[in-house]
């Protein structure tokens, strides 16, 4: 067992633009859910939680002014460690996302250590899974931490969904909460990120990471194949095995499920094949409800919820799962620890 501790948070959302008002807003289910300018099919304004910029910033520049303000508030926990010895795994939208920006691949990270006026570790780089990439990339902070005694990694994650062509793609879809669909999701954008680091190298009360799990699902939100879960099983299983417990020890769980019935029928699905013994108690949080739907900066943004809950002991109990899901069939699983010590 490797596990991994989460030192610090940054958030900047729809609620909030740090994480502190961000994880207080969500702790009470306050959202701001407002009318963007953009119209559904039915002459309505598409209703979007919309991070208030100080300026109408649109492209990778909005992208880059949302992520920068929470790396600068972990990098405020580095202590000594020079940022050249800091990995920054940067979260962004998948190849496939319908009116993906030009550039995220080439040009955002040069962009964010432009504007940070910092050098990052050059095992640095760019994860473009969308929903699941904050999970892959703490699978690859845990092995520099472990393999090459890096002390620290930066998981970061920028997204938006606020742009008219992905909204015109995912309307189509029906996949858009509209005046014309109610099983669909409010778009959503964010900047997030959260430093990783051994365990031993933290003070106060710890956010442990103990294992990590991989699966696929192969009747994947789009595909009209019936839905057993089997690839959420598969990350449950492989999760539990790697942290060394088993769902028992777990109280609460953190998701990316973002108002889609797809995934929550899966997330159901999936606790009915893996629970064995009735749990009076298994809550299921997701931030998505007060903060929309933000893509690849969702997994940052659920640990720093699982942070926030860890130290101010507010969380159900010390256990938690975590899991993401990707339009493509990924399914991502994580075993938390923290807190009520």
């Amino acid at each position: 067992m490797q596990p991994l501790s989460v030192l610090a948070s940054g958030m900047v959302t729809g609620v909030g633009l740090n994480a502190p008002s961000s994880c207080a807003a969500i702790r009470c289910a306050i959202n701001n859910f407002t009318e963007t300018r953009f119209m559904d099919k039915g002459g309505e304004w598409i209703i979007g939680s919309q991070v208030p910029l100080e300026q109408p910033w649109r492209g990778l520049a909005k992208l880059v002014r949302m992520v920068v303000p929470a790396i600068k508030e972990c990098l405020a926990h580095v202590g000594n460690v020079r940022t050249e010895m800091i990995p920054l795994f940067l979260c962004v939208a998948e190849k496939e996302r319908p009116g993906r920006l030009q550039g995220l691949d080439d040009e955002l990270f040069h962009n964010v250590q432009t504007e940070l006026g910092v050098r990052f570790h050059s095992r640095s780089g760019v994860i473009a899974r969308g929903r699941v990439a904050g999970a892959l990339a703490l699978a690859e902070a845990r092995q520099l931490i472990y393999e090459e005694r890096l002390p620290l990694c930066l998981i970061a994650g920028a997204d938006s969904f606020l742009v008219a062509s992905t909204l015109d793609a995912y309307e189509k879809k029906d996949r858009l909460l509209t005046s014309q669909n109610s099983n669909g999701f409010i778009p959503g954008e964010a900047g997030a990120a959260v430093l990783i680091g051994s365990p031993q190298g933290s003070q106060g009360p710890e956010l442990l990471c103990l294992g990590v799990g991989v699966g696929n699902e192969k009747a994947s939100v789009e595909s009209e194949e019936p839905l057993r879960a089997d690839g959420l099983v598969q990350a449950f299983k492989a999760a539990f095995a790697d942290a060394g417990r088993s769902i028992d020890d777990l109280d609460f769980r953190l998701t990316d499920s973002n108002g889609e019935q797809y995934w929550f029928k899966e997330a159901a699905l999936a606790m009915t094949r893996t629970l064995r013994a009735r749990k009076e108690r298994f809550e299921i949080w997701h931030p998505a409800d007060c903060i929309g739907e933000t893509g690849a900066a969702v997994g940052p943004c659920v640990l720093g919820v699982a942070l926030a809950a860890a130290r101010k002991s507010y969380s159900p109990g010390p256990g938690a799962l975590c899991h993401f899901s990707g339009d493509d069939g990924d399914r991502l699983a994580l075993v938390l620890a923290g807190g009520h010590s």
